[in-house]
């Protein structure tokens, strides 16, 4: 576990909390931790910064992004929301990585949700010699959004599981945050804690922080 506090996201317990409320003060009980970087480790626009906080409750985990927009946005024209979006990392998109074992870090869940309410989750294991999908996981998550000028606010809700069953006060998982943002493959994805790869690349475990439930 890493003892660097800059890779700490701290989770807190609100009870009455529910994800479509995406405004209320129970928020501001959580520490916002922020993305301003590119997965490279170069420092992106303050035009392109995200804020996210991290809640959870008896039933679920909660992740609330505020991101900055001022530019376009990259969304479908005709978005499904009732079932997962294969390809939504091709466009405007938060995401949550978490592994909630940290004696195994390359077994985790993928999480993301766009502007458009469109969704997609995904069990991911990273072998010696590939990343595997489960295409069909299902984590009964749900999101809730909302555009405004200059900004974007997207909540995921992620009920606890066998999967991903509910922590323990003092838990520690191990965790990743992102955003794609604009048209440019070269720049249009950030990370909380950068990957470094020569490419753009999200799924390095190696790089993930601590999230800590309190």
């Amino acid at each position: 576990m890493t003892s660097d506090q800059n890779a700490v996201v701290l989770a807190t317990y609100a009870k009455d909390l529910i994800a479509e409320d995406l405004h209320s003060s129970i928020w501001n009980s959580s520490p916002p931790v922020y993305i301003t970087r590119y997965w490279s480790g170069e420092p992106a626009p303050a035009s392109r910064h995200a804020e996210v906080r991290v809640c959870w409750n008896k039933n679920q985990l909660i992740v609330r992004f505020i991101c900055e927009q001022q530019e376009p946005l990259i969304i479908s024209d005709q978005p499904v929301t009732d079932r997962k979006t294969l390809g939504l990392w091709d466009r405007d998109v938060c995401e949550i990585f978490v592994a909630p074992d940290t004696s195994d870090p390359n077994v985790y869940f993928e999480f993301e949700a766009a502007p458009t309410g469109e969704w997609i989750d995904l069990g991911i294991k990273i072998t010696p010699t590939a990343r595997e999908t489960e295409w069909d996981y299902s984590s009964a998550m749900t999101t809730t959004q909302q555009i405004t000028t200059g900004k974007i606010t997207i909540a995921i809700a992620i009920p606890w599981s066998e999967r991903l069953p509910k922590p323990q006060t003092g838990s520690e998982w191990l965790v990743n945050l992102f955003r794609c943002v604009g048209p440019d493959e070269a720049t249009r994805y950030l990370a909380w804690r950068p990957t470094f790869t020569p490419e753009p690349m999200f799924h390095v475990p190696a790089e993930f922080g601590v999230l800590k439930f309190q």
